[in-house]
């Protein structure tokens, strides 16, 4: 039987890190054959209580399956264990979960098929922990018969979501809602610090940030439409609303000793935006002075 139609089809997981070894303990648990293989073998011997297959070699690991996920450091960390075995890749499915960029991405499966191996690009959406959830999301990006074929096996590593057939875009949308990860965490970091020069508790605060952020949502709902259509009509709030509104910000945390480098860079943000006549436009507006030229 073709192991694309058996019910656990057998993998081979590259890269034993936290993340990596992860990946693998979710097919473990799910009943896929799983061998596995990373340059300190040691890694590997809580998978190999679990059931995995160690491979002694790169080669090794690379025979025992035609499906290979690779999570390993960078990118130059993943040829330097596969470019010497490009004469084993062929009719393989590489799928790389390797952090990195599009251009890199787009590179890389070029190289892959100049090998004879499908290949399919992919980003995950977690901390290690979260490998295994159902509601977790990996993104994956380049052949879409590739992705089809293999999703049952990739929905054991989470939420599998196709982004299309150009490779970089994984790369690309891990990019930005890491961004955005990193700006609201931020954004709440500098709330809590605020509240909290008056003692009030991180724990306290919290809730009420979500219930915000929950509502900021709906904003972005809105906004969408509004950025691809590239017209911001300031109905609800204007930009220049906006910049009085985040001098009171400013001035709360000055006068606590709040560090306001990330307000500061939001309001000379929005003034560039309204000195490039933005300012009676939706706050989605600042988005023309973010696209730069």
């Amino acid at each position: 039987m073709n192991a694309l139609n058996t019910p656990h089809p057998a993998v081979t997981v590259i890269g034993l890190g936290q993340m990596g070894s992860a990946l693998a303990t979710a097919l473990l648990e799910r009943g896929h054959p799983t061998t596995v293989w990373n340059r300190s073998a040691h890694k590997a011997e809580p998978l190999v209580a679990r059931g995995a297959r160690l491979a002694a070699t790169p080669e090794e690991a690379l025979a025992a399956s035609s499906l290979i996920i690779a999570c390993v450091l960078d990118y130059e960390a993943l040829h330097t264990v596969l470019d010497p075995l490009t004469d084993s890749l062929a009719g393989k499915v590489l799928v790389n979960l390797t952090s990195g960029s599009p251009e890199q991405a787009h590179e890389a499966t070029a190289w892959a098929r100049s090998h004879g191996a499908d290949y399919l690009d992919g980003a995950i959406m977690t901390t290690p922990p979260g490998v295994g959830r159902p509601e977790m999301m990996f993104l994956y990006s380049g052949s879409d018969a590739v992705f089809e074929a293999h999703r049952p096996t990739l929905a054991t590593l989470g939420d599998p979501l196709y982004l299309g057939t150009d490779p970089g875009l994984a790369s690309l949308y891990d990019s930005a809602l890491l961004g955005l990860m990193w700006a609201t965490m931020t954004g709440w970091l500098h709330g809590t610090a605020l509240v909290g020069a008056e003692q009030t508790p991180a724990t306290t605060f919290t809730p009420l940030a979500i219930r915000w952020l929950t509502a900021v949502a709906g904003f972005l709902t809105t906004y969408a439409p509004q950025v691809d259509a590239g017209d911001y009509p300031g109905d609800d709030a204007t930009v220049d609303v906006q910049i009085a509104a985040i001098d009171h910000l400013i001035h709360a945390a000055a006068a606590r000793g709040i560090d306001n480098a990330l307000p500061e860079l939001l309001k000379a943000t929005m003034e560039r935006a309204k000195a490039a006549g933005h300012g009676q436009a939706s706050y989605a507006g600042v988005i023309e002075v973010l696209r730069g030229a």
